[in-house]
């Protein structure tokens, strides 16, 4: 005779605690001109060379975003990427692509736009833009040797 056995309950999935960082990248093309108006043209170019061009020059940035917190115990995710991509699409990307940082972005309206400025810039436009997430780091390369990386305010 056949043995009765137990009804069969899915199991619940597990999901690991612990505290995880994701990050997600993301890239643009702008122009900009390195230039603090309140000095003199020969200051301007004996600090930032030919980044001062009054004709302006562009990078082809590369923007890495990288979020901090506990994995939501129903999903796994700490933030669905598909999520955080159009996050960073609102707050920079479609606002900074193809265009000239110094005039036409208005969040870096007095900003010089140099990648320390942007990382800084850009934090303060994503940070309000996530939740439960929360912003860990901004890194900008301006080209492949070269970038900013800035942690928030509270990191100082």
């Amino acid at each position: 005779m056949p043995t009765k056995s137990a009804p069969r309950h899915p199991r619940a999935p597990r999901v690991q605690p612990g505290v995880v960082t994701v990050t997600r990248q993301v890239h643009f093309n702008s122009a900009h001109r390195l230039y603090n108006p309140s000095k003199s043209r020969r200051w301007n170019i004996q600090q930032y060379g030919p980044c001062s061009n009054p004709h302006w020059h562009g990078h082809n940035y590369i923007l890495e975003v990288s979020v901090r917190g506990t994995p939501d115990p129903e999903t796994g995710y700490l933030i669905d990427l598909g999520e955080l991509k159009d996050i960073l699409h609102e707050a920079v990307v479609d606002r900074c692509d193809h265009r000239n940082l110094n005039e036409e972005v208005v969040f870096l309206r007095g900003i010089i736009p140099t990648t320390e400025n942007l990382v800084i810039a850009f934090w303060n436009e994503i940070a309000p833009r996530l939740k439960p997430a929360h912003l860990h780091c901004v890194k900008l390369f301006e080209t492949p040797r070269n970038f900013a990386e800035y942690h928030g305010p509270l990191a100082d």
